[in-house]
């Protein structure tokens, strides 16, 4: 590859592939060798997990999640019943069971489970889980990652 050199005022080449380079310096093709100059950072959580035990039927919450991050719901125990996570963008006045596209139900088990439920885009909305129980008790908890891995310019 020919070196290109990255002139002023402009600051850019007009290359079919993407480039960096100093001003007034080569232009550098990206590739596997010469990749963007970036890190990942670790970006801890701002939410605050939900957790304890019910030994009733009842409704726990509200978990407020942070957007675009996996929301895990945790069941533990010696129970029998059924829990459901609810979720409400009104601050809590509706609360509406958590459903696929064709309308079944999702988010609702008889067992214990570690799983994600999903992420969350709607800045406001609240999770909830509503346990059914016929006997036993249940440990749960509701939490979303503690680390996030983000792309940032390295200084």
């Amino acid at each position: 590859m020919n070196d290109v050199q990255v002139g002023a005022p402009g600051g850019f080449v007009p290359q079919i592939a993407l480039t960096l380079g100093a001003r007034d310096g080569t232009a550098v093709a990206i590739d596997p060798s010469n990749p963007l100059p970036t890190r990942m950072m670790a970006v801890a959580a701002g939410s605050v997990s939900i957790a304890g035990v019910m030994t009733d039927s009842g409704i726990v919450g509200p978990f407020t999640p942070d957007l675009l991050r996996a929301i895990i719901v945790t069941l533990a125990g010696e129970w029998t019943g059924t829990v459901s996570v609810l979720r409400s963008s009104d601050g809590g006045a509706t609360r509406q069971p958590l459903t696929f596209v064709d309308g079944s139900a999702k988010g609702v088990w008889s067992g214990n489970v570690n799983t994600a439920i999903g992420e969350e885009s709607v800045a406001g909305a609240r999770y909830y889980l509503q346990f059914a129980r016929m006997s036993g008790t249940l440990s749960f908890r509701v939490e979303q990652r503690r680390w996030r891995s983000t792309s940032t310019h390295r200084a």
